[in-house]
C-alpha cells in the first residue's frame, strides 16, 4: 500500500486469488472491491473479494454472473458498483453489465450496453449517470 503522507510503500496481505486485468473500487464503507480479471492460466475469472484496510484482511464475496477481464467498474451514488464490458470466456468483447450490492454481496445483471466493449473507460458523472466510452470505436453511451 502507498501512504501519500510518508511517500512509502508497505506490503499488504495477499488476495485469496492471484489475478490481473481486474478492477478495484473503493466502496463507501472504505473497503476495496476487487473483481474479475485473469488468473495465472490465463483464464477469465468471475470471482470477487473485499479488502478491509482497517484489518488488512481479504474476504471472498459473491461471484459476478460472467467472468471478465478488461472491464470497467464505477462506484454509483447509491453505493452499488457498476461493472461493464470486458472479454468473455469465448475471447470476445462483452456488452453485458452487472451491479454489485455491498450490503448483500450479490451481483445482479442489469441492462446490456449498446456495443460490446473492452479496454474502454467508465466515468461517473455529476448527475449520477455513467459515461462508457471507447474500445476500438468512437462510440459512447450513458448508463442512467
Amino acid at each position: 500500500m502507498y501512504n501519500p503522507l510518508t511517500g512509502l510503500w508497505t506490503m499488504a496481505s495477499n488476495m485469496n486469488f492471484g489475478r490481473y486485468q481486474h478492477t478495484a473500487s473503493v466502496l463507501a464503507n472504505g473497503k476495496v472491491l476487487v473483481a474479475g480479471g485473469y488468473n495465472a492460466v490465463p483464464a477469465p475469472m468471475n470471482s470477487a473479494e473485499l479488502y478491509d484496510p482497517s484489518t488488512g484482511v481479504w474476504t471472498i464475496t459473491g461471484n459476478m454472473s460472467f467472468a471478465r477481464p478488461y472491464h470497467t467498474a464505477s462506484l454509483l451514488n447509491n453505493g452499488k458498483v457498476l461493472v461493464a464490458g470486458g472479454i468473455g470466456v469465448t475471447g470476445f468483447r462483452m456488452n453485458s453489465a452487472e451491479l454489485y450490492d455491498p450490503f448483500t454481496g450479490v451481483w445482479t445483471i442489469t441492462a446490456n450496453m449498446s456495443f460490446a466493449r473492452a479496454y474502454h473507460t467508465e466515468s461517473l458523472l455529476n448527475n449520477g449517470a455513467v459515461l462508457v466510452a471507447g474500445d476500438s470505436t468512437n462510440t459512447a453511451e450513458l448508463y442512467v
